[in-house]
């Protein structure tokens, strides 16, 4: 197993001095014990370390001079030298404001005169500072000890530590779940290749709650919550919890948090479908804010900025406002003065960040969404970190958080018996992002614009800047975009998308995010190599060379705007209703179902944007949206349409109950 670098930077403007704390420091990293392989280097300006800290991901830690200074020549510090020939190069303090914004998962420790001691560790409380040694001390060994203890308390994993060891144990099992630590498979002449195939800790970490000493998620007092404060600093957050039930369930959880039934909703009507669940749970009224679209690829984007102002200046009273950062494609709002509008108005701002959740850990991505000042934030840690599927991570800033609504809207939710493993999952994918987040992600940067640069030079395809996805009426909203999100126009292969995704698939082995008519999106993560970059790369070269003449793709119908909302969706979603056909006996529109509520969602994959909601108006444009899908030549998922034997159906709310909910 490979052994972790922690390089730690001394930042002193004296060359002697910087010499002798680097030769001290090492000499007791050699001497001591250094599980996570400590080394020092030392820079004299500020200038080499923020290049340094940008530069090197192995960098865990910085030491800094209270005070440093530059010859005025420019060339280095040093104690000689007349009365103001140095000048004071930049205070501490301001050195790691900067080194936060940069990388807030550096520790920051400060180098301070003994006599300066209240004045300095004075302010070091205002700022993101660990600690501090004294200059005069030269206790290098002490030092050492403290370092080398932080860089531990950043790599500690105590719920995935008390795993394994509890694991380790081997202790009889008289409790669920029934494999009995994988008893049941192991001998089994039907069932031992799964045993087999997963391998045995998989099965001795499948423990149940009748283990105490692994804490309850539910309510969490031990390790669970150990994890979850660990994470909270991590991410920036007052709060975090682990949810075992992917980030679907975190937003309903949220929604029923924040909205009793018949509260105001400000929603993008692009939310995921499970923020349309979380309507129906909560009872909430929800405002749907149509996103915009650029037509050509079929891709749908944030709400224009003007959309959402409006809509917050016109429903003060509303208790939430929802947003999707960023978007599947890696559309990102320029949240920070949405925020601040939704808070002068007293609306709670919910941020789905399920595509975004490593941003924390890299400049270039931020400012994350708890960085710009929302309450609320999910994200899908198993997305985009090295989470199991289904771990995602609810981070809460909300001055006004109800610790105990919270925690009974997420009980109801969260299952008895969660997956111990899933959550040592998120344990070490915090652990993994903390440590060496920033050099993973700094590579996966590189290898995206490889790939773009790839693409564009060598292919008939072409990788998709931000310009070209952009839909016209975002263009002045400061939209940006994720570059670890790849969209390909594959107009120039002559092949439709359908063909070309198998053609990769059956051909080349490759399996690729998602697509429209005319595009494909790829997924960069932190677990992308260089070599799948190239095996993708010889894939599209090679698909390339046989493309067929260029052909106009098929395209979907433009999606209908929002028709009216004539009662909540929950009251619509619980009713009874009644079928009504889509089509007649002519196989046309069925003129019954025009006017009418539906009781359910009605979701056409892709794009995966709702056209129907619970308490929605059925009307003519949509209908024939609809129908059209159905006829289409080209596979459309549409969920939420019931069959009557082979006949497409609307669940609609009969007379009798419309005119009941429009009495209530």
């Amino acid at each position: 197993m490979r052994k972790p670098v922690s390089r730690v930077l001394v930042i002193n403007d004296e060359r002697l001095v910087l010499r002798e704390l680097i030769k001290g420091l090492s000499a007791a990293a050699r001497t001591l014990d250094n599980p996570f392989g400590i080394v020092f280097s030392g820079v004299t300006t500020t200038r080499e370390a923020l290049a340094a800290i940008e530069e090197d991901g192995d960098i865990q830690a910085v030491v800094v001079d209270d005070k440093l200074y530059s010859a005025s020549n420019g060339n280095g510090g040093g104690t000689a030298g007349k009365a103001g020939s140095r000048k004071l190069q930049m205070s501490a303090l301001e050195l790691v404001q900067r080194i936060t914004r940069l990388r807030p998962q550096i520790d920051v420790y400060i180098l301070i005169a003994q006599e300066h001691e209240d004045e300095v560790v004075d302010a070091l409380f205002t700022e993101a500072v660990d600690g501090y040694f004294y200059r005069e001390e030269r206790d290098y060994r002490g030092m050492y000890r403290i370092l080398n203890a932080q860089i531990q308390e950043k790599a500690r994993t105590p719920f995935y530590d008390q795993l394994k060891n509890y694991v380790l144990m081997a202790k009889d099992a008289w409790h669920s779940p029934g494999h009995s630590g994988g008893d049941s498979l192991r001998d089994s002449p039907w069932v031992s290749d799964v045993h087999e195939f997963f391998g045995e800790h998989i099965f001795d970490a499948d423990l149940s709650v009748s283990v105490p000493t692994l804490d309850s998620l539910m309510q969490p007092t031990g390790v669970i919550e150990e994890a979850q404060k660990i994470a909270a600093k991590a991410f920036g957050a007052k709060r975090t919890f682990f949810a075992t039930n992917g980030t679907s369930t975190a937003n309903k959880v949220i929604l029923q948090t924040l909205n009793a039934p018949g509260e105001k909703l400000l929603m993008d009507r692009n939310c995921h479908k499970s923020v349309h669940h979380g309507v129906v749970l909560s009872g909430a009224w929800p405002i749907y804010l149509d996103s915009s679209v650029n037509k050509k690829y079929g891709i749908y984007g944030p709400i224009p900025k003007k959309t959402i102002f409006k809509a917050i200046e016109d429903h003060p009273d509303a208790e939430a406002l929802i947003l999707t950062s960023c978007t599947y494609d890696g559309l990102r709002y320029d949240l920070p003065p949405i925020i601040a509008a939704a808070h002068a108005k007293g609306i709670k701002v919910v941020i789905d960040e399920a595509w975004y959740g490593f941003a924390r850990f890299h400049p270039a991505f931020r400012p994350t969404a708890l960085e710009a000042g929302a309450d609320y934030v999910t994200q899908s840690t198993h997305k985009v970190m090295s989470a199991f599927s289904q771990a995602s991570m609810i981070h809460v800033n909300d001055p006004t958080f109800s610790p105990h609504i919270f925690r009974e809207n997420f009980n109801m939710h969260t299952s008895t018996s969660p997956q111990y493993s899933m959550i040592a999952s998120l344990d070490v994918a915090r652990k993994q992002m903390v440590m060496e987040g920033f050099k993973l992600l700094k590579r996966t940067l590189a290898l995206s614009q490889e790939l773009r640069q790839q693409v564009n030079a060598g292919t008939v395809f072409r990788a998709l800047e931000l310009e070209d996805i952009l839909p016209e009426e975002l263009k002045n909203d400061g939209v940006q975009l994720d570059p670890t999100k790849v969209t390909l126009d594959i107009s120039g292969s002559g092949m439709t998308v359908e063909q070309l995704i198998e053609t990769l698939f059956e051909r080349f082995n490759i399996q690729i995010e998602k697509s429209t008519t005319n595009t494909l999106s790829l997924l960069l993560t932190i677990g992308t190599t260089r070599s799948k970059v190239s095996r993708l790369y010889d894939a599209l070269v090679r698909v390339g060379r046989e493309a067929k003449t260029t052909r106009r793709l098929p395209k979907l119908p433009d999606l209908p705007r929002m028709s009216p909302l004539r009662c909540l969706p929950r009251d619509a979603f619980y009713s009874t209703g009644e079928l009504l056909p889509l089509l007649d006996e002519s196989d046309r529109l069925n003129k019954r179902v025009l006017d009418r509520l539906s009781c359910d969602q009605i979701v056409p994959y892709p794009p995966g944007i709702p056209v129907l909601v619970p308490g929605q108006t059925v009307n003519e444009e949509i209908a024939e949206y609809l129908v059209g899908l159905l006829r289409s030549t080209r596979r459309v998922e549409l969920h939420g349409i019931a069959y009557d034997g082979y006949v497409p159906c609307l669940r609609v709310l009969s007379g009798v109950e419309e005119k009941r909910l429009r009495k209530r």
